[in-house]
């Protein structure tokens, strides 16, 4: 075959779509499988909110099918404007505002305006596609060990120690994969860090930007709170990028409304990349969810049921695995804190199976539950962590509440073959 580009020679397509995809034709062929790999929901089990589906058909069925304004539909920006401001207390105004199909794109379109070739970007593992968007455009990978003990959150001393001739610092919280958040302290620190760095860099050098990921905010769990840079640290403004939309907030990952918040420089240049990559959100989707926003106590009443519902499957799942732990089984788990996701650890390597066959790297652990527990979680090597790690996303999405003591017994069982 012809040689093609460097970046298409080497580029990595998304580990955890592929893991999807392999799953998904396995229960196709009518095979059983706990399936927790996607970072979705299954819609009959989560169902976008009636109010948003009712919008949208509304919005078919006035003919809204053409070309959107590049940077998203004035009343969309100005919804989304009145909403941050009531539910966040930020305030953005709609020129500082980009609407995009999804968050992808926008950070993509981010990591363009901002990051040239070999410039340094700061990003813990496990962490969702930063190492990927750093090789997309030739950025220099700065990674952050993240351990439990930190919430698999990069430390202020880990910034600290990388900050100097960094471009960009990516941020998650809540954190895909962990489902764990960063803390009021925590950010604040990192915060004050690139506002002194910033101030020690000349006129004409490049400042360090912050992208905060915070797709998840909404979706916090008992004491758990969600902290933003700009509440905290008021001078973040003209460095901060947040990345947000209705994915996983409304369970609605195929409707495809994203938004970035950021100073209205960095917004018009995402709006320049995004006119020629045509990653727009539908015309009829943002006119939905422009009525939709406004609406809070539907949204309010909303959040109650989906939050409660996804709860419940964390937990649940969360205590089965710490009763299995009690048992002697080498697996652990991190309390849920956020997010549709639970951290586990399988760590089983050097285990034997039935058959006498030693389970030497963590692929085997994972081959190893999928086929004799049934049961599909992403390790984190797939996030950017060392292919060693014995840590796991699992994700609750597509989970009915009702086999999770199926799951807990179908996994106890295979843990007990193994010596």
């Amino acid at each position: 075959m012809s040689k093609l580009s460097h970046l298409a020679e080497t580029l990595i397509g998304s580990e955890i779509v592929k893991l999807g995809n392999a799953i998904n034709e396995r229960i196709r062929n009518g095979e059983k499988i706990y399936n927790f790999t996607i970072g979705d929901f299954n819609p009959n089990i989560f169902p976008i909110p009636q109010e948003l589906e009712a919008c949208i058909i509304e919005a078919y069925k006035k003919h809204y099918t053409n070309y959107p304004a590049a940077e998203g539909i004035l009343e969309l920006r100005q919804a989304i404007s009145t909403f941050i401001q009531e539910w966040e207390g930020l305030h953005f105004t709609p020129a500082e505002i980009q609407v995009g199909s999804g968050g992808r794109p926008l950070i993509y379109s981010l990591f363009k305006v901002i990051v040239d070739k070999g410039d340094k970007v700061i990003y813990g593992v496990p962490s969702w596609n930063n190492n990927h968007y750093v090789h997309l455009t030739d950025g220099e990978h700065c990674l952050v060990d993240c351990t439990p003990e930190n919430n698999f959150m990069p430390t202020v001393a880990d910034i600290k120690a990388n900050i100097k001739g960094a471009t960009l610092i990516c941020l998650c919280t809540p954190q895909n994969p962990t489902g764990t958040t960063l803390s009021e302290d925590s950010l604040k620190q990192i915060c004050d860090l690139i506002i002194q760095e910033n101030n020690s860099r000349g006129e004409n050098e490049k400042k360090l930007y912050l992208m905060f990921d915070q797709m998840y905010w909404t979706l916090t769990y008992g004491d758990t709170q969600h902290y933003n840079p700009i509440a905290l640290n008021p001078a973040m403004k003209p460095y901060t990028i947040y990345i947000d939309g209705i994915s996983k907030v409304f369970s609605a990952t195929g409707v495809r409304v994203g938004w970035a918040l950021g100073p209205e420089n960095v917004i018009a240049k995402m709006k320049a990349i995004l006119s020629h990559l045509g990653a727009w959100a539908p015309m009829a989707e943002q006119k939905a969810v422009a009525q939709y926003l406004p609406m809070k106590d539907a949204i309010a009443d909303y959040l109650v049921n989906f939050k409660g519902a996804i709860e419940y499957r964390l937990q649940h799942i969360y205590e089965g695995i710490i009763a299995l732990k009690a048992k002697g089984y080498s697996v652990d788990a991190v309390a849920p804190q956020a997010a549709i996701y639970l951290t586990i650890q399988l760590n089983l390597v050097g285990k034997k199976k039935a058959d006498g066959t030693i389970l030497a790297t963590q692929s085997d652990v994972t081959s190893y539950i999928l086929g004799e527990a049934k049961m599909a979680v992403v390790p984190f090597s797939a996030f950017g962590a060392s292919a060693t790690n014995p840590w796991y996303r699992l994700s609750v999405g597509t989970c009915v509440k009702e086999e999770i003591p199926e799951m807990l017994a179908t996994l106890e069982a295979a843990l007990e073959k193994l010596t």
